[in-house]
């Protein structure tokens, strides 16, 4: 019973998933996407762009990955990618937050969720790289569908979106390519800045 109790707190604390915003506007709403929103489509991404992985790759870990990646956020926060100041400290609070949130479930079954995150936030595996790909990905289609509005309300440019999408390409040359095409796109329409 105690297992049960501990998995059933786990979940209903993760429900707060859906409190936590992003800077990412959705694509049929006026409001900013939610970290579990965001989780779900890149779990469904995975899927539907496993082809263009670079390596083969296990995809059941992939989706794995991208459920949990952002469990930390509940605790932690969102810090915005370009957001350089944030990020100083958000391995810290991140690290802190998986303890907490990761502490709540049974030991082996905590430790196992915690080994994805990490393996994540590590990028070092072909599971981990390719969620990163898709990760990186999927907000800036939503920036390019919304106009580019998320990226004009913080000042954003098309240098630093290449410093965050460069990582594409080592999960997945082939998407990599395509965001690169519709980002010069998008400068040469006038949705993104070119920046220095």
């Amino acid at each position: 019973m105690k297992r049960l109790h501990q998995q059933v707190e786990f979940l209903l604390e993760i429900d707060k998933l859906k409190t936590i915003f992003r800077r990412t506007r959705l694509l049929h709403a006026d409001r900013f996407e939610n970290d579990a929103e965001h989780s779900w489509h890149l779990a469904l991404a995975a899927m539907v762009l496993a082809e263009y992985a670079n390596e083969e790759t296990d995809m059941g870990k992939v989706i794995a990955m991208v459920l949990v990646h952002d469990l930390v956020e509940i605790y932690a926060g969102d810090t915005y990618c370009y957001d350089e100041e944030g990020a100083r400290d958000k391995k810290q609070r991140e690290e802190a937050a998986a303890d907490r949130i990761f502490g709540l479930l049974p030991k082996e079954q905590g430790e196992k969720m915690r080994a994805l995150w990490e393996e994540f936030e590590g990028g070092q595996t072909p599971e981990a790289r390719f969620a990163n790909a898709v990760d990186r990905f999927q907000p800036v289609l939503f920036n390019l569908r919304t106009g580019g509005r998320s990226w004009e309300e913080n000042g954003i440019t098309r240098k630093q979106v290449d410093a965050r999408v460069a990582p594409i390409a080592l999960g997945s040359k082939r998407l990599w390519q395509y965001i690169n095409q519709l980002l010069d796109e998008a400068v040469d329409q006038g949705i993104l800045q070119k920046g220095d």
